[in-house]
């Protein structure tokens, strides 16, 4: 049996979990889930500026803040942090070395080979047309827009770093299943075709992939009786040959692993559940079979698998305009009809200066901004405040930024009992847009590279 933690459910998730995992009982093998899909456009901005960066800069302080444990109790630590430059990351890795006394203790891999945008015209020109999921339009109709373009790569990569040796592996993008699923792998001698025990990890690493989501956090299921959630635990799969596992947590630890927590987490991003699609394998989700095996503790079994697609996923970022959101808080007496009445007069001015956009949104927070139009009845008439919240989105940067100047003067020549202002005016943002597209397997291969520090 192995025991895999995981430290991070995204990238500004607590920068104490990992430290937790590490230093308040026996761990195998630490995960960190870095990387969502505007996060590596984001990412891919920074390096433009500046070479040295393009990755999660927080991995660097969880391994010199954990060095001396990691090193002393044989600690394997996973993570996805590397970005859009896994070989900056290690670089920083080893830099931090000396300083916590660990020289020559690390054996740092890199995962690399997932970064496509260089190679996108040439994808293009043979015929690879790299579609959208969603529409079916080609890649070639935002082809100037795009910002990066990554594909997701499986556990196997990850294994193969460990059977070289890894202690620290650093990985581009890739599923957040395959971080757990890989030390699977590689300590049980799974084969690439045995699908069952292969959809088992892939599960196990789903259930642990967003943190603490699954020991008690953001959980619907009588939340007030959560225990501590000051001082949450992370979750642990305890892994073992036969596929089975057990999701729990350190001992002395807040929150709670219930079947019914564990529940509400495997639904998470579902689409098909009997087909869960990754580079590894298609797992089967409605052939889980949980039960409650004692406090905090969750047993997986009876999982089912199929083989794996001949297609890896691509996540492409592009830019599709600007935007601008801004907020002004209305108080009591009559706040929503306040917050209505300043809505409507804002687009009346915005009319009359013939200004379009593409999209205008109004959310009244406090009154019905979670419901929307779902909401039965009006809000009550003595709510204490309600928050104006209006957004507009559009091609052109010239209409945001002259709707940025019309929100503020509405303190003074709108409704009264209004504050809200203290951020000043909106500010235009880029709008980062999502393409899903697949390639075929035989057109990528990762990069493994092994190094001392």
């Amino acid at each position: 049996m192995i025991r895999i933690a995981n430290g991070q459910g995204f990238w500004g998730d607590s920068l104490e979990a990992p430290i937790q995992q590490i230093t308040r009982g026996r761990i195998d093998y630490l995960t960190l889930d870095y990387l969502a899909e505007v996060t590596m456009s984001i990412l891919q901005k920074q390096r433009s500026r500046d070479p040295r960066a393009g990755y999660a800069r927080d991995f660097v302080d969880v391994i010199a803040r954990g060095a001396r444990e990691i090193v002393e109790w044989g600690i394997t630590v996973i993570a996805n942090a590397g970005g859009v430059n896994p070989e900056a990351c290690r670089q920083a890795i080893a830099a931090i070395a000396p300083k916590a006394g660990c020289i020559g203790c690390f054996k740092i891999a890199t995962v690399a080979g997932d970064d496509i945008m260089p190679r996108l015209d040439e994808f293009i020109d043979r015929g690879i047309e790299l579609k959208n999921l969603d529409t079916g339009e080609p890649l070639s109709s935002i082809r100037d827009a795009v910002q990066s373009a990554n594909v997701y790569f499986g556990a196997f990569p990850i294994a193969e770093a460990l059977r070289q040796g890894a202690n620290i592996v650093v990985t581009g993008r890739c599923t957040d299943t395959g971080l757990a699923l890989a030390p699977m792998i590689h300590e049980f001698g799974w084969r690439p075709d045995d699908w069952d025990r292969l959809a088992a990890g892939t599960i196990a690493g789903h259930t642990v992939e967003c943190g603490a989501q699954c020991t008690g956090g953001n959980s619907q299921v009588d939340w007030e009786s959560v225990d501590d959630y000051a001082g949450i635990g992370y979750p642990i799969i305890e892994a073992e040959p036969d596929g089975t596992f057990v999701i729990t947590k350190h001992e002395d630890t807040g929150g709670r692993v219930t079947v019914a927590g564990i529940t509400e987490q495997l639904l998470y991003e579902m689409g098909d559940p009997k087909s869960y699609i990754t580079p590894d394998c298609v797992a089967d989700f409605t052939s889980i079979h949980l039960a409650q095996a004692g406090p905090d503790r969750v047993h997986f079994s009876g999982i089912k698998g199929r083989p794996a697609t001949d297609s890896y996923k691509v996540s492409v970022s592009y830019s599709a305009g600007f935007k601008a959101i801004g907020t002004l808080v209305y108080g009591w007496p009559d706040a929503y009809r306040k917050a209505k009445a300043a809505d409507r007069i804002l687009r009346e001015r915005l009319d009359r200066l013939g200004l379009r956009f593409d999209a205008i949104h109004t959310e009244f927070v406090g009154a019905n901004a979670c419901h929307g139009e779902h909401m039965v009845g009006d809000p009550s008439p003595d709510l204490a405040e309600v928050v104006l919240r209006i957004g507009v989105r559009d091609a052109d940067k010239g209409p945001i930024e002259r709707f940025t100047k019309e929100l503020a003067p509405l303190a003074l020549n709108g409704p009264p009992v209004v504050t809200g202002l203290g951020a000043g005016r909106p500010k235009v943002e880029e709008i980062v847009a999502y393409w899903p597209a697949l390639i075929p397997k035989s057109e990528v291969a990762p990069k493994i590279c092994v190094t001392e520090a």
